[in-house]
């Protein structure tokens, strides 16, 4: 009778079973070095030699794309927006320029206003202490003359004015009474005329003057002297100054 062999589950020896089962482990070991230890949720360390993809976590928002307008192409460093600096220092280059040529502009308008209204200021006054002897007197000898002497050194309204009154009133009353008026700019002791500019533009000139009038007529004996303020208004005229308004004060 022959011996009946008895083999254990699964085929191979005890050795065998030993060696693969030492592979497997080890196979484990070298998986798990090769992965590392993980670092953050969702995120493993990333290891040499290895191409990692990292989860982000939630939550996170990826940063908006830069556009075209971020990028100047004509900045000579480079950097973004160097143009749009350019062109803003050009601009207020550009202003201040402006700005300093109108305030020159204006600086010089304003010294050569200065400069006429002195000029305005001697030869108004000039004009008016001449004026003031022929539009001041009459004769009634000769009336016409003297009033057409007046008239010449008058403008504007005063001129229509004073036509108009000596035809009227003054005319009529120097012939009736052979009035005879001779008008005169005091002179102060010391020579000078007592007449001076009370304000004046490059155009006009108010002059005070003090005018000293002796009067003859059939209605007063012998002379009256009459010393009067007058206010003279000088206004420049293509033919120079002239008499725009006179008033007694």
């Amino acid at each position: 009778m022959a011996k009946t062999t008895t083999r254990g589950r699964g085929s191979g020896s005890p050795t065998r079973h030993t060696m693969t089962a030492a592979a497997r482990a080890a196979a484990r070991r070298a998986e798990r070095a090769e992965r590392g230890p993980a670092t953050a949720v969702g995120k493993v360390s990333p290891v040499a030699g290895r191409t990692v993809v990292i989860e982000p976590p939630d939550g996170w928002d990826d940063p908006p794309e830069p556009s075209p307008e971020d990028f100047d192409e004509d900045a000579p460093d480079g950097s973004a927006g160097g143009g749009s600096r350019r062109g803003l220092r050009t601009a207020l280059l550009c202003v201040l320029l402006v700005a300093g040529l109108v305030a020159v502009g204006v600086l010089g308008a304003h010294y050569r206003q200065g400069v006429r209204a002195e000029q305005a200021r001697a030869q108004a006054l000039t004009a008016a202490r001449k004026a003031a002897p022929v539009v001041l007197s009459y004769d009634h000898r000769h009336l016409d003359r003297d009033f057409a002497a007046a008239r010449a050194r008058l403008t504007g309204k005063f001129r229509a004015e004073y036509a108009r009154t000596t035809r009227t009133v003054v005319g009529p009353t120097a012939r009736k009474y052979d009035g005879v008026v001779r008008a005169r700019v005091a002179e102060p002791a010391g020579g000078a005329a007592a007449a001076s500019v009370v304000s004046a533009s490059a155009d006009e000139a108010v002059v005070l003057l003090f005018v000293n009038q002796v009067t003859r007529s059939t209605q007063v004996t012998g002379s009256r002297v009459d010393l009067n303020r007058v206010r003279m208004t000088m206004t420049r005229t293509s033919a120079g100054w002239k008499v725009s308004a006179v008033d007694a004060l």
